[in-house]
This record gives C-alpha cells, sequence and structure tokens, in this order.
C-alpha cells in the first residue's frame, strides 16, 4: 500500500496540471513539494464518476483496517492456537466503526476531509499507509503478544467504547435530524433551539442557517469529538496492557480532534461571525462542560 499511496498522490498532482476536474476548486502554492503533500484539486475524478478521495480515504483505506484486524486473528490462531476475547473484541469494534462509514457515507460528505481539504500525497498516503498502521495498533499488538483480561474488565471497557460510539453517532444524528426538520425539530423531547445565522457563499450570495443549540449541542460544541474520544481511548484499554504502542491510536485522535476542533471553530467565526459569538456565549464548553 505504501507504493499503492505514492503512485496515486502522484496521478492526482500530475492530473491537476494537465485535466483537473473541477478547475476553480484548484489551490497552487510557490511550492511545487507543498502542492504534493497538501494537494491541489479538491475532489480529483477519474473520468466523470470515480472520486479518488472518496474511495481511498473511504472505501479502500477502511477496509484496511478490518484485513488488518482479520491477518492478526489468523496469525494468532496460528502462532498460539487460540483468538483471545480481547482481540476478538477489537475487532468487533474497529467493524463497528468501519460499518458506520459505510451506513452513513452521506454525512461523512460533509466532513472536513471531504468538504474542505484538498487532495494530497498527505490524505491520499495517510489513508491509505498511516491510518491503517496506527489505527490498528492494539490488534497487531494483540496478535503478537495475547493478554487475558478479565471477564469484568472487557465488559467494562467494551461496553464504555459502545458507550462512546452510541453519544458520537447520536450528537452527530441530531444535527443531521435538525437540519432536515429546523424549526419542527424536537429534540430529548423538547422543541429545538436554534440560533439563526447568515453567511456569503464564495460567490457572493448570501445564504441562511441554523445553529443547533440543543441536546449533544447544547451540552458541548464538539460533543460528537467526545464521543469519538471515548470510544478511542476504551477500544485502546480492551487490550488491557499499558505498553506505549497500544495506546498510539488514542494519543493520535486527541492530537487530530483537538487541532480539528480549533480549525473547526475558526472556520465557523470566519463564516457566521456574531451568531457564531452568540452560538460560543450559550454553548461555552467545546468538550466537557465544567472542564474544557
Amino acid at each position: 500500500m505504501n507504493v499503492v499511496g505514492w503512485t496515486i498522490s502522484s496521478v492526482a498532482f500530475i492530473k491537476a496540471y494537465v485535466s483537473p476536474s473541477h478547475r476553480d476548486d484548484c489551490k497552487f502554492s510557490r511550492s511545487s513539494i507543498y502542492d504534493f503533500h497538501m494537494g491541489i484539486e479538491l475532489n480529483p475524478r477519474l473520468g466523470k464518476d470515480f472520486d479518488l478521495k472518496l474511495f481511498t480515504n473511504g472505501h479502500l483505506g477502511m477496509m484496511i483496517w478490518t484485513l488488518i484486524d482479520f491477518s492478526n486473528m489468523a496469525f494468532q490462531y496460528q502462532t498460539y492456537g487460540r483468538i483471545d476475547k480481547s482481540l476478538i473484541l477489537v475487532t468487533i469494534l474497529h467493524i463497528l466503526y468501519v460499518g458506520d462509514f459505510y451506513v452513513n457515507e452521506a454525512w461523512y460528505l460533509s466532513t472536513i476531509d471531504i468538504a474542505h481539504d484538498h487532495y494530497g500525497f498527505y490524505l491520499c498516503w495517510g489513508s491509505l499507509v498511516f491510518l491503517p498502521v496506527v489505527y490498528t495498533s492494539q490488534a497487531q499488538y494483540l496478535g503478537m503478544h495475547p493478554t487475558s483480561p478479565s471477564d469484568a474488565y472487557l465488559a467494562i471497557t467494551f461496553g464504555t467504547a459502545l458507550l462512546g460510539y452510541a453519544m458520537f453517532r447520536a450528537a452527530n444524528d441530531q444535527k443531521g435530524y435538525a437540519r432536515r426538520l429546523g424549526n419542527q425539530a424536537r429534540i430529548w423531547g423538547k422543541p429545538a433551539e436554534f440560533i439563526h445565522a447568515s453567511y456569503l457563499t464564495l460567490d457572493g450570495k448570501a445564504r441562511a442557517s441554523l445553529l443547533l443549540c440543543s441536546g449533544w449541542w447544547g451540552w458541548s460544541r464538539h460533543a460528537n469529538y467526545v464521543g469519538d474520544l471515548i470510544f478511542s481511548y476504551s477500544l485502546c484499554a480492551v487490550v488491557g496492557s499499558t505498553k506505549l504502542v497500544v495506546w498510539t491510536y488514542a494519543m493520535f485522535v486527541t492530537a487530530v480532534l483537538a487541532h480539528r476542533c480549533l480549525r473547526d471553530e475558526k472556520r465557523m467565526s470566519a463564516k457566521y461571525g456574531a451568531a457564531w459569538d452568540e452560538y460560543c456565549r450559550r454553548v461555552p464548553w467545546r468538550f466537557v462542560p465544567g472542564i474544557l
């Protein structure tokens, strides 16, 4: 996959100069090295319908996670004659996360990776090589070093991971539900509360939007990230080891989401102005109320 990542990144870089899919979306800098790394085209396509970014970041990249997990299960069985519960549970949690992508693919199209980040080596190689290696570090460790935590420990850590996933999914679903129904939406048994915001598109047209401040989005400004972090740390805890490699995934997710949080808020402030300031006043906590 290392070779594939470099090859596709190179194809995307050359294509941006020779035959860009959407010329107006191209972003050039003064450095070819920077452009290769960060990307020029936003959503490059091969032909009319084959979206390179969605294929590598989503379909192929996510599929590799489960293939690595199954390979480590096979290795553990071949080496030790058994598959431990901890590895089975880690694999189940990965399948849940990957399955969420396929079930909610339309939601994924609105994320920063797809909607805002240009497609270069950073996204392509990162999705095909770096993320599959880092995100499956628990399964790789367990394949070579089986652990035997107690059933009670596994139940608690696995259950907490499921709760984190439920929070992540519920928060994202609430926002989608509120966008669809607008003022008719009800969240947690009450009429949804919104801040009415306006913004200008790149071509100067005025648009209106609703900033949800009910449910999870009235609890904190990034409740979906909190759920993701609970899931990540609980997944690592399932392994039952304090080895640094086991926790690499959770630490990386923490750094990514912290950076993404700041990017989100900077972009929202520039887009919505006073309406975003009012939202921050009504929902003052970024992650956990009273803490951060």
